[in-house]
């Protein structure tokens, strides 16, 4: 799929976070639409993932933590990420 695409975007890295304070995160790649593969499943609400470790970041609910932000939980499984 992101093969034709390529030489357009940039390459997309083995962790990245929707968070700008993360040090995974790189604003060149959110320019463009990326989709995220749990287990063979698109998930639409993942915040941070890695792939060589092989996990996903996402919401737990509405629970907040103490300072406000979306309490997250780590899902395990095969990860992929791509450029929709």
């Amino acid at each position: 799929m992101n093969d034709t695409a390529s030489s357009s975007h940039p390459p997309l890295p083995d962790r990245l976070s929707i968070d700008p304070r993360s040090p995974h995160h790189v604003a060149a790649v959110f320019e463009h639409d990326i989709g995220i593969r749990l287990n063979g499943k698109e998930r639409f609400d993942v915040t941070e993932y890695c792939i060589s470790e092989g996990w996903v970041k996402v919401p737990s609910g509405k629970t907040l933590d103490r300072k406000g932000n979306p309490l997250l939980i780590q899902l395990k499984g095969t990860v992929e990420a791509f450029y929709k």
